[in-house]
């Protein structure tokens, strides 16, 4: 099995050590070169032909963000975002995800290769991802233009890897009155309260992270916090949000599974998303909605980062049809009309 080719690109040279060596302590991976700048990276790129490329963002000569841009344009490939700018949830990790960066990790208070482990699954799961040219991907198709909400449905969405991305497609294709929604999206504590605040401004309905004791609301969407607690939503006449501290599920916390199968047990309509992302998080809780009479899609093999999450769920019977991105919008929509569900075209 031949091993994952990294570049490393950073301006500084004890940083470029540090990761380098983070790396090269997995079997699994080769650091094939260092880079300082990205005049030097795009060199590199060219003569080395890494398989994935680890990016700070303060640089001379250009910034990591514009690099990036340039990568996603002329030469797509994973990338993962290694940089103090990416730490704390700020603005930049999120346009450095919205670009097409696969992940991104803060550079450690303490310098250290130690520090790095984290770097070292995220660069496997790079390896593992498929990156587009931004002038690929399609635009999200028009919402239907009969749709009238359902103002009892709630809709769920679970997505790991490629999330950032995913969840902008389709969320900014739903109206003001879109159904009540809960999403769990793999993301740490530091980012979840920058990407709702994201959502909120460029989605017409309201996107907030989910608060403990929150009444479900048609316009309403609602995004689980990293880190501490899992996203369920409790029954009754009004179903709530409830944020439970407990163990991982599936190496997770919080975990599609968990929100999906709380979603099962509300007893009225509902339908389930699940998206790109690494692993099988979110199949079993899927297949518990559609036993349950949910209506159920996933991300296709063509347009997710990661076949993960959306192969392991369509694998198990969870997922009763598999649309690209830019049709999931439209088609979420139709199953959460007032109308009730109707064939997905």
């Amino acid at each position: 099995m031949s091993k994952i080719k990294v570049l490393v690109v950073d301006d500084s040279l004890t940083m470029r050590g540090l990761i380098s060596a983070a790396l090269k302590s997995d079997p699994e991976i080769e650091v094939v070169g260092t880079a300082a700048d990205p005049i030097e990276a795009r060199a590199a790129i060219k003569e080395l032909n890494p398989d994935v490329l680890t990016l700070d963002v303060e640089m001379p000569n250009m910034n990591g963000l514009e690099f990036l841009e340039k990568i996603m344009r002329l030469r797509p490939m994973p990338v993962v975002m290694v940089s103090t700018l990416t730490a704390a949830g700020t603005d930049v990790t999120l346009a450095a995800l919205e670009i097409g960066a696969v992940d991104a990790v803060a550079k450690p208070a303490v310098a250290s290769a130690d520090a790095f482990q984290e770097l070292i699954g995220k660069v496997k799961t790079a390896a593992r991802s498929r990156v587009r040219a931004r002038a690929d991907m399609p635009a999200s198709a028009a919402a239907p233009t009969a749709y009238r909400p359902a103002a009892n449905h709630v809709l769920a969405i679970g997505s790991s890897t490629g999330g950032v991305e995913a969840l902008l497609t389709v969320l900014s294709g739903f109206p003001a009155d879109c159904p009540a929604t809960v999403i769990t999206q793999h993301m740490p504590a530091t980012f979840t309260s920058s990407f709702a605040a994201r959502l909120d401004r460029v989605c017409a309905p309201k996107v907030a992270e989910a608060v403990d004791g929150a009444p479900l609301q048609q316009g309403h969407i609602y995004l689980a916090p990293g880190g501490a607690a899992h996203l369920e939503v409790t029954s009754g006449m009004t179903p709530r949000c409830r944020l439970v501290a407990s163990e991982p599920v599936n190496g997770h916390r919080p975990s599609v599974d968990v929100l999906f199968e709380s979603v099962a047990r509300l007893g009225r309509p509902m339908t389930g998303v699940i998206l790109t992302g690494m692993g099988r998080d979110g199949a079993k809780g899927l297949m518990a909605m559609r036993d349950a009479g949910a209506r159920t899609l996933g991300q296709d093999e063509a347009t997710s980062v990661v076949y993960g999450m959306p192969r392991a769920a369509f694998q198990l019977g969870a997922v009763e049809r598999q649309l690209p991105l830019h049709r999931l919008s439209p088609a979420i929509l139709e199953l959460c009309a007032h109308s009730g569900a109707r064939s997905i075209a």
